[in-house]
């Protein structure tokens, strides 16, 4: 048993430095962006919250890890572009594995930015992006708790690859400031894994980006809104 687990310690710890010296390679970049100027403190009150991951990740990394680890250092460098751009702000140490968090005081501005993530040249990586706004929770001066939170990830598991959900709530707020040559599509009310409440759902769409299916399953058809 010892000599199995020595060996198997070994090649871990082998696999790990590789993967070390590729990332340093493609100058990785950190998700935090707190060391650009301009980044201020975490927006309180009303915040409308982005979240996304990337979709099947694990698997990319098993069957295509050199072009997932440069595609990953191209998303955190277009990432920080678009938050700067947007007036967004990442909580420090928010978000687990592949997947993060951006707030934004206004709600146009998180839709401006994730449709411009969506249309960013990523391949292979697709994101699944959900948008939510409501009164959020301080864990500490950097990070968020709460119901919040909660219901923008839950939102964000509807979603595709390539898709951007909205709650109910955000879409209300943005139907009238879209970004050019963007829509929404109606999907009616979905459950949330976990949470009591069903949330009415739409998607962002683009003339780049038609509407989706759900990930969830629902008999409802989509209704083209607020063009």
């Amino acid at each position: 048993m010892s000599i199995i687990g020595s060996a198997e310690q070994a090649e871990k710890g082998a696999s790990d430095l590789k993967l070390l010296d590729f990332a340093s390679s493609v100058n990785l970049v950190r998700k935090d962006f707190s060391d650009r100027p301009g980044d201020h403190a975490l927006p309180t009150g009303t915040v409308t919250l982005l979240m996304a991951d990337i979709e099947g990740s694990t698997r990319i990394w098993e069957t295509r890890p050199d072009e997932m680890a440069a595609a990953l250092a191209t998303m955190d460098r277009t990432l920080a572009e678009l938050v700067h751009a947007n007036n967004g702000v990442c909580p420090i140490a928010q978000g687990e594995g592949d997947s993060f968090v951006v707030a934004f005081t206004r709600p146009s501005d998180a839709v401006a930015c994730a449709l411009a993530l969506q249309q960013a040249a990523l391949s292979p990586i697709r994101l699944r992006i959900g948008v939510h706004t409501g009164q959020i929770l301080l864990r500490d001066e950097a990070n968020y708790m709460g119901p919040t939170i909660n219901r923008a990830a839950r939102l964000r598991d509807l979603a595709h690859g390539g898709q951007t959900v909205l709650s109910g709530t955000t879409s209300d707020l943005v139907c009238g400031s879209l970004p050019e040559q963007a829509w929404l599509v109606d999907f009616g009310r979905h459950a949330l894994r976990d949470l009591p409440r069903p949330e009415r759902v739409a998607q962002l769409c683009h003339r780049c980006e038609p509407a989706q299916p759900m990930s969830s399953t629902s008999r409802s058809r989509p209704t083209p809104r607020f063009r």
